[in-house]
């Protein structure tokens, strides 16, 4: 259980200073971890052993068992600050790294095999979910300027039974997976192997596990020391194999790309400029 799950669990039984520490917690759970033990025992107006009571209570040793479960919750993508906002040099260095190391592993990983698929392909399905879905649509409005066919699921007011049933050998999903991602993404996978469905699996290194369901595994880093994820990797990834994609097809993928300006133009879709 969260930290905060087990405050809410526990706090009936809290002492009334228990219940101030407790407080004091809650309001501070995104930086708990920047925070020494002493410092919010002061914030909440309580002494340090009423805090470790707390602590105790709540099912841990000491703080920094707290702070190894904060660092846990992170690993899982839950927003937590850790070490205080980093600056952002340091920030950019992070990323620069992660996407070194991602484009690096993306010809090894399949990113041409990924991209042949997608381009001979009667139909394209691009799935993503939560935090999952502004990269799948992105992914969808790229591949979209490249060939006809390519689908963004699920629709609204639509399930993913309705999208997928119906796929073949014939046809790619590519399943976008990042963390924190709904707990059916196996059965998904599963519904697509069984059909024979070509899959692409486009996730961080907390889906590898379901890598072996899929015929190419790309990689993305999310994980940075800021108290959110980071997609800029995944963008990029993006962009990369829709460009292979486009480059893959040739004039047949210029001549659309060049039409669908044409029709913005005319429509007044876009800015004429």
């Amino acid at each position: 259980m969260r930290i905060d799950e087990r405050i809410a669990e526990q706090y009936a039984e809290l002492s009334p200073q228990e219940r101030r520490a407790a407080d004091v917690l809650l309001a501070h759970l995104d930086d708990l971890a920047i925070y020494r033990a002493a410092e919010l025992a002061e914030l909440a107006g309580v002494s340090k052993a009423t805090m470790s009571r707390l602590f105790r209570h709540l099912g841990f040793d000491d703080f920094t068992e707290v702070r190894e479960h904060l660092r846990t919750l992170r690993s899982h993508g839950v927003p937590v600050t850790l070490e205080g906002a980093p600056s952002l040099a340091a920030h950019l260095e992070h990323e620069v790294a992660n996407l070194q190391k991602a484009l690096a592993g993306l010809e090894e990983s399949g990113l041409d095999t990924a991209a042949k698929l997608i381009a001979e392909a009667q139909r394209v399905v691009v799935l993503g979910l939560r935090s999952s879905y502004p990269v799948a649509l992105h992914l969808r409005q790229s591949l979209g300027q490249a060939r006809l066919g390519v689908t963004l699921v699920p629709q609204p007011g639509q399930s993913l039974s309705d999208e997928l049933i119906g796929l073949g050998k014939q046809d790619v999903a590519v399943v976008v997976a990042f963390r924190r991602r709904p707990d059916n993404i196996e059965g998904l996978l599963g519904i697509l192997e069984e059909s024979g469905t070509l899959t692409v699996l486009l996730a961080d290194p907390s889906a590898r596990s379901l890598a072996s369901r899929t015929m190419v595994w790309l990689e993305c880093p999310l994980a940075t020391d800021l108290a959110f994820d980071s997609y800029a990797v995944a963008m990029s990834v993006v962009a990369v194999l829709a460009d292979r994609v486009l480059d893959l097809i040739g004039r047949p993928a210029e001549q659309r790309a060049t039409a669908i300006d044409a029709s913005y133009r005319a429509l007044r879709e876009i800015e004429n400029r």
